[in-house]
């Protein structure tokens, strides 16, 4: 959805926009939705890609479309001077593009769309939390494993809503600063001996951080919501083993607010071609 948001405010905007491989909805105002890659992007400036831009290896991420498409398809229709941007881009579609000579833009890795991704992926955290358990955010004890961009801003949301928020890093420089702010700190992999005190545990390591062990330490009724990215850092086959309630909360923020990162992606979209002297 946040894509074809996206399509809604360039259009809005006054930009003259077509669409691929999203025919599930009728999009609003000016969109051309187009049925073929290459009438789409046939006089494009510029062509966005999802995120992330793959759904498995070598297949294009759409799934407003009731096609299937390979990522091979759609850059054979590209030409190497249209800029080309997508999120979360793998390494085996930037291989392809290269090898068609074609250069990849990764927006998510852009600062500016990664520090506005991770405030709306904080309130959906807090929107999740507040929907899967029986307690308010209020003097609940809450565990942030990792204080990344996200684990900074659900911290600090958290904590407005009253919570006890303890947050872990693995650097001393992290841990200083969790404390400056006046959470608890704990070191990431030495979390074993507190796990039984938290109402809520969100991690935002793309690593495993929580296996059976550790999920064995957690008291009756604590949820668990992985925030990361795949591979993730919960072990979710043992989590229903154990009757942990464990959600891996993939895109939050194009699932809980599609306009808002749309819009992001948008204004970074705009400042990649700013910085190239492309007029808007």
């Amino acid at each position: 959805m946040r894509q074809a948001k996206l399509a809604e405010l360039l259009a809005t905007d006054g930009h003259s926009v077509s669409t691929f491989a999203i025919d599930k909805i009728r999009l609003e105002g000016s969109v051309v939705q187009k049925t073929l890659i290459r009438e789409a992007v046939d006089d494009a400036a510029c062509v966005v890609m999802p995120l992330p831009v793959t759904s498995r290896e070598g297949m294009l991420n759409a799934p407003l479309s009731g096609g299937l498409y390979t990522t091979r398809e759609v850059l054979s229709a590209l030409r190497p001077e249209q800029v080309l941007c997508a999120g979360r881009i793998d390494e085996a579609t930037r291989e392809l593009a290269g090898s068609m000579g074609i250069t990849l833009i990764d927006y998510l890795e852009r600062e500016e769309l990664a520090v506005a991704n991770a405030v709306a992926a904080a309130e959906g955290a807090i929107q999740l939390i507040m929907e899967e358990t029986p307690i308010t955010v209020c003097h609940s004890n809450c565990l942030v494993i990792g204080f990344g961009r996200i684990g900074k801003i659900l911290s600090h949301r958290l904590r407005g809503l009253g919570a006890h928020v303890t947050a872990t890093a693995r650097s001393w420089a992290d841990l200083a600063w969790i404390k400056a702010y006046g959470y608890e700190a704990e070191e990431t992999y030495n979390i074993d001996a507190s796990l039984s005190r938290y109402d809520v545990v969100i991690n935002t390591v793309p690593a495993r951080v929580l296996g059976e062990s550790r999920l064995m330490k957690l008291r009756r009724g604590c949820l668990c919501l992985d925030l990361a990215s795949k591979p993730g850092g919960l072990d979710f086959t043992a989590a229903s083993k154990l009757g942990v309630k464990a959600v891996w909360a993939l895109s939050l923020p194009g699932e809980v607010a599609p306009v808002t990162s749309g819009a992001i992606i948008r204004d970074t979209i705009y400042n990649i071609l700013n910085e190239k002297g492309i007029a808007l």
